[in-house]
């Protein structure tokens, strides 16, 4: 044997001994075989350790009924669907909510209880089991390299190759796990987290997963990303595995999409440290002794912003010292308001809730009226005084409320000191926290006075590191503005917001300027140089490689514009559709 040289049984081996650093329990796989002495399954096909998990559930539920307990074990052995997608869903469910079930007490009344699979408070009450080699047998006999069992319940996979073998990468592991996925399904019913590794990277991803939202995880405790030289598979496994992560992860850090099928979406490590440190924020800025600052967490453009604010909001909705907050979630443009009222929908199970979106603002004003709860989307411009009011009304002095501020930026929010006043009238105990996909700009005071200073970063150039964004190039080009002397005076050199999906009363204040503006970027002559740069750079990098095109104007008449001017060159580029 090569003593130098490095096998998959090497990469299996080391990462036994980091989950045994983490107080896991490790087993070989063939030493709890079915038909050994110490097998921990009857049949190749049960994937279940069915005895850790009556004796967990036994433990965490000792006030239920024994044969009301095994009644909800049998809704885990025994999926309803024949599909995957749907059958990981409802486990799921399962899994975070329990399983209610109900039974006759001794004096003959009927109670309704959930039975718990697992303790998300209290790490050490569950069973934590890392195990090797675990044969499954269905259509197939397969071996997945690592199993994770949390009180019997394989929720993890890891599937690891030689770092020595130019053909074994992370995307042989990654159709390795494909095809386990058409061969041993019953083995990812229960999965909640798969692991991509070659020894040099390691992944992370969901169940419905392609290859591009397998993801590093660069930080084992949150602060910083681990140095260059770490083992990346190390970092993930101590990161992501470690008990209380992992189980909060469980917790707060998974969602369902459906639209064609089934996607299942699962936290960046920069969500999910984001999400933590803002939790943490909002409940002392919520205190009798906060500030109400919660701060702001600054994900660039791509790295999944929406879904980040989604994983805090169910996260801080179930925080015990928050009593049943209620969030308002605010946007500055009708359209934005749609974009993440449709996001939160689809995320209703996390949130505990189905949000409410305000239609205008007595509607607003109704759905700030409750006593608690509630997950209330609106535009900003909704908190504006009606009629003859001066100061728009108070509504409830309660604590527990958190102004969510999407795109929390001066460019978006530069009047936000006003509408910051009326909500404040509006709601004066409230903790304002922003998330923004634009760094805040070193001279806006506001937005910091507002929300308070950062509290997460991850910016284009980790997010590009990372591969949860493409890299961006700029290459600057000139098409000249020809002015008369005397049109000259009429530019504002300072105007530079973009008014498109702005609502009516601030539209109408910018529009005169905007109109200038546009009329003077937008001539026929300047587009017609732009048409042309266009086309040449176009067809130069065509004959490259293969790729698309995106056009971005000032208005949708210039849109139109420069459309026409590049069909007159190119009439063979028009398509109907």
């Amino acid at each position: 044997m090569n003593r130098n040289k490095i096998y998959e049984s090497d990469i299996e081996e080391a990462s036994l001994n980091w989950f045994a650093e983490l107080d896991y329990t490790v087993l070989h796989g063939p030493d709890i075989a079915p038909d050994t002495p110490d097998a921990e399954r009857a049949t190749y096909n049960e994937v279940i350790l069915t005895n850790r998990l009556r004796d967990t559930v036994a433990r965490l539920n000792s006030e239920i009924p024994a044969d009301a307990q095994e009644e909800a074990i049998r809704k885990v052995l025994n999926p309803d669907s024949p599909a995957l997608g749907q059958n990981n869903r409802a486990f799921h469910q399962m899994l975070v909510d329990g399983i209610e079930v109900e039974y006759r007490q001794p004096n003959g009344t009927i109670r309704g209880e959930r039975v718990r699979f697992v303790d998300f408070d209290t790490p050490e009450n569950n069973d934590w089991l890392a195990v090797n080699q675990f044969t499954v047998v269905e259509t197939s006999e397969r071996r997945p390299d690592i199993v994770l069992f949390i009180n019997g319940l394989p929720l993890a996979v890891l599937e690891l190759k030689n770092p020595t073998d130019e053909k074994a990468t992370v995307l042989t592991a990654f159709r390795q796990i494909q095809t386990y996925k058409q061969e041993i399904p019953a083995l990812f019913t229960y999965n909640e987290a798969i692991v991509i590794s070659d020894g040099a990277e390691a992944r992370i991803g969901s169940l419905t997963a392609d290859t591009e939202w397998f993801l590093p995880w660069q930080t084992i405790e949150g602060e910083d990303e681990a140095p260059s030289t770490a083992v990346e598979l190390e970092v993930l496994i101590k990161g992501a595995f470690e008990k209380h992560r992992f189980l909060r992860y469980l917790k707060h850090f998974i969602v369902f999409e459906e639209t064609e099928g089934i996607a299942k979406k699962i936290a960046g490590y920069h969500q999910f440290h984001a999400v933590k440190k803002a939790v943490d924020t909002t409940v002392q800025a919520s205190s009798i002794e906060g500030d109400k600052q919660c701060g702001v967490v600054w994900h660039t453009q791509g790295s999944g912003k929406s879904l980040t604010m989604a994983f805090y909001a169910g996260s801080i909705v179930q925080h015990p010292q928050m009593e049943n907050p209620t969030l308002v979630v605010i946007t500055d443009t009708n359209d934005l308001d749609d974009q993440l009222f449709g996001t939160f929908t689809r995320c209703h199970q996390l949130l505990r809730q189905t949000p409410a979106q305000a239609q205008n603002r007595q509607h607003l004003r109704e759905l700030l009226k409750v006593a608690s709860g509630g997950v209330i989307f609106t535009t900003v411009q909704k908190f504006f005084p009606e009629g003859e009011e001066t100061r728009f009304p108070q509504l409830s002095d309660r604590r527990n409320i958190v102004l969510i501020a999407d795109e929390a930026h001066r460019s978006q929010y530069g009047f936000i000191d006003g509408f910051a006043r009326h909500i404040r009238d509006a709601l004066p105990n409230a903790s304002f926290i922003g998330f923004t996909g634009t760094p805040i700009e070193l001279t806006d005071r506001n937005t910091v006075a507002v929300f308070g200073d950062y509290i997460s970063v991850y910016d284009i150039q980790q997010a590009v590191l990372d591969g949860a964004t493409v890299p961006i190039y700029y290459e600057s080009r000139l098409a000249k503005i020809e002015l008369d002397e005397d049109e000259k005076p009429h530019i504002d050199p300072e105007f530079e917001e973009v008014t498109e999906t702005e609502e009516v009363t601030q539209k109408e204040r910018l529009k005169t300027k905007w109109a200038q503006l546009e009329a003077l970027v937008g001539t026929e002559k300047r587009l017609g140089l732009i048409a042309d740069d266009i086309i040449a750079h176009f067809e130069e990098r065509l004959e490259a490689i293969d790729g698309k095109g995106m056009i971005v104007c000032m208005s949708r008449r210039i849109c139109v514009d420069l459309y026409n001017a590049i069909v007159k060159r190119r009439p063979e580029w028009h398509d109907n559709d």
